[in-house]
């Protein structure tokens, strides 16, 4: 079972008034990049690369925008269903195709920049991992929770999750300048990886082992799963430990973001002990 109950794909469907253009002007202090046509922002989605948002031509429900739709679900990208007049008016090339995306303008960091920052504290690294979260309102918290709780970065998957959209970036709070934030294709191999380089992982999940009696110290991974699903079984299976959050309440779940901070805590208890 997940920590999680509040979760939701946050992917934002709506037919946008006509002659409404303030939220544009709000969105392009933050955006600085606009794709055109429907090859290239399914290329740029492939690629790795955040969508923010997308403006798709009211009406248009054909294959290829189908197929666009299905890549963004569950990244936290917002989506407006506007006229063909919108459309063209925003357009730099005449050739949108009926679509429109804009791009957060925050690059990832690489896995080195997470050791380079850890090694600069003379510190362990401490890393926290997400598998598949998709609430944008939950990934920026999650940020903002590492970077005070003294985590050395965040690693999200690639796909099947949100990116650092303008959502994401308001809800860090600022912390997203501060905190490396990568992205991985495969969370698994990832762990494999640093398992390598001496961490070991501690994955959330209620039917593991209350979190005072796990040693969380040392070279640490916190992993955090979905809203829904939780952590993934392979993904679970690669942890050292299954941790669980003493509950006594009526409910028995908690927000994933607050999960992490819990969780994360507790690990810089252990720490200063």
């Amino acid at each position: 079972m997940a920590y999680e109950i509040f979760g939701k794909d946050m992917t934002e469907l709506y037919s946008e008034p006509a002659g409404e253009s303030s939220e544009i002007k709000t969105e392009e202090k933050i955006i600085n990049d606009r794709l055109e046509g429907r090859n290239s922002i399914l290329e740029a989605i492939k690629a790795g690369r955040t969508i923010d948002k997308l403006y798709i031509q009211d009406g248009l429900r054909d294959a290829s925008i189908q197929k666009i739709l299905n890549k963004v679900k569950g990244t936290g990208t917002a989506v407006s269903f506007v006229k063909k007049q919108r459309l063209d008016s925003m357009s730099e090339t005449g050739h949108h195709q009926g679509v429109i995306a804009q791009t957060t303008s925050y690059e990832y960091a690489e896995l080195e920049d997470i050791f380079e920052l850890a090694a600069k504290r003379k510190e362990p690294p401490f890393i926290i991992l997400l598998d598949e979260i998709e609430d944008p309102h939950n990934l920026g918290a999650i940020i903002r929770t590492a970077n005070i709780c003294g985590a050395h970065g965040v690693i999200i998957p690639k796909h099947r999750a949100s990116g650092l959209t303008a959502t994401v970036v308001r809800s860090s709070a600022g912390a997203i300048n501060f905190t490396p934030v990568v992205k991985v294709t495969n969370i698994s191999k990832t762990i494999d990886e640093l398992k390598a380089r001496g961490l070991w992982f501690a994955c959330a999940d209620m039917d593991g082992e209350v979190m005072y009696k796990c040693n969380l110290t040392g070279s640490i991974g916190l992993v955090i799963g979905n809203e829904g699903s939780g952590v993934s079984r392979l993904v679970k299976e690669k942890c050292d430990y299954i941790v669980s959050i003493p509950m006594h309440g009526d409910i028995d779940s908690l927000n994933a973001s607050v999960a992490t901070g819990i969780l994360a805590y507790e690990i810089v208890r252990q720490r200063y002990s």
